[in-house]
C-alpha cells in the first residue's frame, strides 16, 4: 500500500469529541480559526499527494477504515486546509462536498499525538 497522507494529532478542541458522538470526526490543521478549532481535532498539517477515491484506507491508530464516499471537494480541502468531515456511516454518496465517509465503528480513543494515515492499495 501506499501512503497518500500522514498526520498527527497536536490538539482536539473543547467541543470535538461532541461531533464524535454524531459519527462525525472534523479535522483542520494546526492555525485553524479560533472559532473553528473548538470543533476540530487539530493536526500537523501535511500534503495529500493523490486526490483522494473510493477503496482508499484511512487509518486512525493503525485501525483501517475504508472509504466509501468521496466528497466532491473534501480533497482539496485536506490539501489545502487539513479540513474534512468524516463520517462513520458507510454511505456511497458523499452527504456534502467536504466530506468522506468511512465503514466502521468510529475511534473514540483518540488523542493527542493519535495518527491519520490514508493509504491506497
Amino acid at each position: 500500500m501506499t501512503i497518500i497522507y500522514q498526520t498527527t494529532f497536536t490538539k482536539i478542541g473543547d467541543f470535538a469529541r461532541d461531533a464524535v458522538a454524531e459519527n462525525m470526526l472534523i479535522t483542520f490543521k494546526q492555525g485553524a480559526p479560533a472559532d473553528l478549532e473548538d470543533y476540530c481535532f487539530i493536526h500537523s498539517h501535511n500534503a495529500l499527494s493523490e486526490n483522494l477515491r473510493v477503496g482508499d484506507i484511512a487509518e486512525f491508530d493503525g485501525v483501517a477504515y475504508p472509504i466509501t464516499a468521496v466528497g466532491d471537494v473534501a480533497s482539496d480541502n485536506l490539501d489545502a486546509l487539513g479540513h474534512v468531515t468524516f463520517r462513520f456511516d458507510g454511505a456511497n454518496v458523499a452527504e456534502y462536498p467536504g466530506t468522506i465517509h468511512l465503514t466502521g465503528e468510529i475511534p473514540k480513543n483518540l488523542a493527542v499525538n493519535s495518527t491519520l494515515v490514508i493509504k491506497r492499495a
